[in-house]
């Protein structure tokens, strides 16, 4: 075992118990390009979710996002970042209301889709895709592990996106795995 002065010298340049350290070795001054902070990002495992919003009667658009996080358990607050180019923006907007549908970890393909811009009713079919109507018009990925509904309480510009944060109306939740997306590729949990 080290004695009183060996473990002093190894403690040396920690700060004792309830005091909060700023400094951070060699950190960099210099901002991170794009590249360099979204390298950062990809370091942090999320779960992948398909937001969705009525674009028109009976009719579902949905966008892959994995910024989505709850914000507030009183009241229940859950957010979304949207992209300004995004097709979903301007219909979530419009319906002040959107559902996220989280996905199940063989749902790869359902992502890849609803990461692109156009939607093709015939890939759609293909794919097995189908929606769930909430009583309130909200359209929800069927088979999804988990679906939450939300009306929009309040949105920010927020650079080249809009963060909506939405008041939770309802929650569902399903047996199975999550879809996992770490360092830019899907992963799953293993046992």
């Amino acid at each position: 075992m080290p004695g009183p002065e060996e473990q002093k010298a190894a403690f040396a340049g920690i700060p004792p118990p309830g005091v909060i350290s700023s400094k951070i070795a060699n950190m960099p001054t210099k901002a991170p390009t794009q590249a360099e902070f979204r390298l950062a990002c990809g370091q942090f495992a999320t779960g992948v979710t398909v937001v969705t919003a009525e674009r028109a009667p009976g009719r579902a658009h949905g966008m892959t996002a994995n910024s989505v996080t709850s914000v507030s358990l009183e009241p229940l607050l859950l957010l979304i970042c949207v992209d300004q180019r995004a097709h979903l923006l301007p219909l979530v907007k419009k319906q002040g209301r959107f559902g996220v549908s989280v996905l199940r970890e063989n749902q790869v393909a359902i992502s890849r889709y609803f990461a692109q811009t156009e939607e093709n009713l015939d890939m759609e079919a293909k794919l097995g895709i189908r929606y769930r109507w909430t009583p309130s018009g909200i359209p929800l990925l069927e088979d999804a592990l988990v679906h939450i509904t939300c009306n929009v309480a309040a949105s920010y510009v927020a650079g080249d996106h809009t963060i909506f944060i939405g008041e939770v109306e309802s929650t569902e939740v399903f047996d199975g795995e999550p879809l996992l997306f770490f360092r830019g590729a899907y992963r799953r949990i293993l046992p």
